[in-house]
C-alpha cells in the first residue's frame, strides 16, 4: 500500500512510499482511511523529537489522525464489524495514518459522529481528545471558572474554547484582530489581539490556561493566573508525569531537570504547572462523537488536500497560518481498496468478520 513514511529524522525525511499492508492483531480493527488530519505533531515527530521518548524508529508511517471504513476485525473485536465508519486517534508507538490503511487497537476507537463527513470527522480525534483531557481530568474544569486559551483560531485552540464554554467557563483567548469574530463564534467571551496588546497587562485571576505557544509566553500565561491557578502547556518543557505515563519512569529525573525553571516560577507565584500530552481513547471519542452529534461541538476545517500531496499539506501547516484543520483524503476507490473491499466480503461469507 502507499504510504508517508519517515525514512529519516528532518524536516526532509518524510516521503512517499510503498509499504507492506498492515497485519491485525485479535483485539485489532483494519480501517481503510477515508482522511486522515495533519497536526504540529506530526512535525515533531517527523523532526525527531519524540525519538527517543517514544521510540519510534526509522522507517515508520506517520499520521496520528483519521477517519475511515473498518475492513476486518480481530478474533476477540465484539463492538465493531466490517463497514462501521470509524475515527480515531491511534495509540503512540502505533501511529501512522498517512497511509491507505492501517490496524488499530479496538479501544483506540469510536464510531463516527453520524453528523460528520469523513474529512470533518477526521480532523477532530486529537485536538478533541486533547480538549477534553485537559480540561476534564486535568484541570477538572468547574461552571464559572475562567479559561485563557491560546492560540484560539488554530484547530486546538478553537476546540478547547467550544468545550470550555459547554462546560460551563468564561473564555479568554488570544488571536490576531482579523480573527475576533471568528474565535467569538466559537464561544470566546473576550479575545486579546496578540499584535496591539500584552495579553498578561490585561488579563487576571484566570484558574486555567492552555498554553500552545510555550517559552516567553508560557512564563507570561503563570502570571495571569489567581493563587492555585493551573498552567497547562502541549509544547513542554515535560514534566516527571509525563515520564509516567509514556512507560518511562527512569527519565523522571531528566523530566524534573527540564522543567525545573517554569515550575520554580510557578512555585514563586503560588501556581501550578503541568506538561500536558494526550493519549488515546477510544472512550472518549464516543462521548465527544455524542456532543459533536448534538451540535454542541463543531468541527473547524480550515482546507482539505488529495492524499497524494501530503507534503503540501504538512508544508502548509507548517507556515502556521491555517484556520482550523487540515485534512489529507483518500480516493473514493481505486484497485487496492476494490481488493479489500472483495476480501472482507469474503470473510463476512465465512463467518470471520
Amino acid at each position: 500500500m502507499k504510504a508517508f513514511v519517515v525514512a529519516t529524522y528532518g524536516k526532509s525525511g518524510l516521503r512517499a512510499a510503498e509499504v507492506p499492508d498492515p497485519t491485525i492483531g485479535p483485539r485489532d480493527v483494519l480501517v481503510r482511511v477515508c482522511a486522515a488530519g495533519i497536526n504540529p505533531l506530526d512535525m515533531m515527530v517527523r523532526n525527531g523529537e519524540f525519538k527517543l521518548l517514544l521510540g519510534y524508529k526509522t522507517p515508520f508511517v506517520l499520521g496520528h489522525d483519521l477517519a475511515g471504513v473498518v475492513m476486518r476485525v480481530g478474533a476477540e473485536v465484539r463492538d465493531y464489524k466490517v463497514g462501521d465508519e470509524v475515527y480515531a486517534r491511534p495509540r503512540d508507538r502505533r501511529i501512522g495514518t498517512f497511509a491507505e490503511y492501517i490496524a488499530v487497537d479496538q479501544a483506540d476507537v469510536a464510531l463516527k459522529p453520524n453528523s460528520l463527513t469523513m474529512e470533518e470527522a477526521a480532523a477532530i480525534p486529537l485536538v478533541a481528545l486533547a480538549a477534553w483531557q485537559a480540561l476534564v481530568e486535568l484541570a477538572q474544569l468547574t461552571p464559572g471558572q475562567k479559561v485563557l486559551v491560546h492560540a484560539g483560531a488554530g484547530g486546538l485552540g478553537s476546540t478547547v474554547i467550544q468545550l470550555a464554554k459547554h462546560l460551563g467557563a468564561y473564555v479568554a483567548t488570544t488571536a490576531n484582530g482579523k480573527d475576533a469574530e471568528r474565535v467569538r463564534g466559537y464561544g470566546a467571551d473576550e479575545v486579546i489581539d496578540y499584535t496591539k496588546t500584552d495579553f498578561a497587562e490585561s488579563l487576571s485571576g484566570y484558574d486555567v490556561v492552555l498554553d500552545s505557544l510555550g517559552g516567553a509566553n508560557l512564563a507570561k500565561s503563570l502570571t495571569v493566573l489567581k493563587p492555585g491557578g493551573l498552567a497547562i502547556s502541549v509544547v513542554g518543557p515535560p514534566d516527571t508525569a509525563f515520564a509516567a505515563q509514556i512507560g518511562r519512569p527512569f527519565l523522571k529525573p531528566v523530566m524534573a531537570l527540564l522543567s525545573r525553571k517554569v515550575r520554580a516560577q510557578a512555585r514563586k507565584l503560588g501556581v501550578r504547572y503541568a506538561f500536558f500530552f494526550m493519549r488515546a481513547d477510544g472512550a472518549h471519542l464516543k462521548t465527544l462523537a455524542a456532543l459533536y452529534d448534538a451540535g454542541t461541538l463543531h468541527p473547524v476545517l480550515d482546507r482539505t488536500f488529495p492524499f497524494d500531496d501530503t507534503l503540501d499539506a504538512i508544508a502548509y501547516v507548517e507556515q502556521g497560518r491555517a484556520k482550523g484543520k487540515v485534512v489529507v483524503t483518500m480516493p473514493a476507490s481505486g484497485p487496492h481498496q476494490r481488493l479489500h473491499q472483495a476480501d472482507a466480503a469474503s470473510l463476512r461469507g465465512m463467518g470471520q468478520a
